[in-house]
């Protein structure tokens, strides 16, 4: 686990060479086909010497939920368990890791950038507005919140931004335990300058590789719009809303990586909150800590 931009898949392949490991996706972007740049989706060098389960699994106009990759990381888990192999997860996406180890009874907490684009949304097109798109999302939801009730509209809302599923089912799914025992590492720069640092060049090789070409081609679909959970990723949104001439150019490079060290920093505070997880020290060697906190987990020992 770890912040965007940490170095997680690099530690994951190397594992892969060591190790009788399958790697599983933990990516909320990395699900859609055609969202390869702007998801750091690993190469195809990469994948062709450690493939992913759960990358290019869905289409972006799809919804893909918390829930259903709880049922897809659980059924490849099964399966490269009974292939004598070891499953080995990685990614950013909390909420994924979150749903899988506790189930889906809990709500998630409230998110302040997520409240903040809402609260702004709020202001600029108003609470009916509001309403009527949580009536698309989740009519049962808006059925019981009346019109004029922004506190709940607001985090029917945001529950739905932040896990992809209706509050209302959420209010009703039973939670259980996964069914497996984890070995939970962290991989995290040493500082935080270090991470904005990454976040801001990565942002920036990304559109040299051809990020904007990647989003006009979703664009010119013609079934996409800047709503759905695929097209709300961090970076296309920003993209986006460039091509249709919201703000310039050096504005939309400033917001996108803005935006990335924000879901860092939302990352960082989800994984403060993780019981059980193992630092990595960045300033030794991560791999090698890495297999010895495995090899001794594996072993039933103390990882304290």
């Amino acid at each position: 686990m770890g912040p965007t931009a940490s170095g997680k898949t690099d530690l994951a392949i190397a594992l892969r060479r060591h190790l009788p490991v399958e790697l599983i996706s933990v990516d909320s972007a990395m699900v859609y086909r055609g969202m390869d740049i702007g998801s750091a989706k690993p190469s195809a060098d990469e994948l062709a010497i450690a493939p992913h389960r759960l990358i290019d699994i869905c289409d972006p106009a799809q919804a893909y939920s918390a829930a259903r990759f709880r049922e897809d990381a659980l059924r490849e888990m099964y399966d490269i368990s009974a292939s004598g192999r070891i499953p080995l997860l990685v990614g950013g996406t909390m909420l994924y890791y979150r749903a899988l180890q506790y189930g889906l009874s809990a709500l998630p907490k409230a998110d302040p950038g997520v409240r903040a684009e809402l609260q702004r949304k709020l202001e600029a097109h108003g609470l009916e507005a509001l309403h009527d798109r949580l009536a698309r999302v989740d009519p049962l939801a808006a059925q019981r919140i009346h019109r004029n009730d922004p506190q709940r509209t607001l985090r029917a809302l945001e529950v739905w931004e932040l896990t992809g599923r209706p509050l209302s089912e959420l209010q009703t799914t039973a939670g259980q335990p996964m069914p497996f025992r984890a070995i939970k590492l962290v991989r995290a720069p040493e500082s935080r300058a270090q991470l904005h640092r990454r976040i801001d060049r990565r942002f920036l090789a990304m559109l040299e590789n051809g990020f904007v070409e990647e989003v006009e081609r979703l664009v010119a679909r013609g079934d996409l719009h800047p709503d759905m959970p695929a097209m709300r990723s961090v970076g296309y949104r920003q993209v986006w809303a460039w091509l249709r001439g919201e703000f310039s150019r050096d504005e939309m490079v400033e917001r996108g990586q803005a935006a990335t060290r924000q879901l860092a920093k939302r990352q960082i505070t989800w994984l403060r909150s993780e019981q059980a997880c193992h630092w990595l020290d960045e300033s030794a060697d991560v791999l090698q800590q890495a297999r010895a906190l495995i090899d001794r987990g594996l072993h039933g020992a103390a990882l304290d």
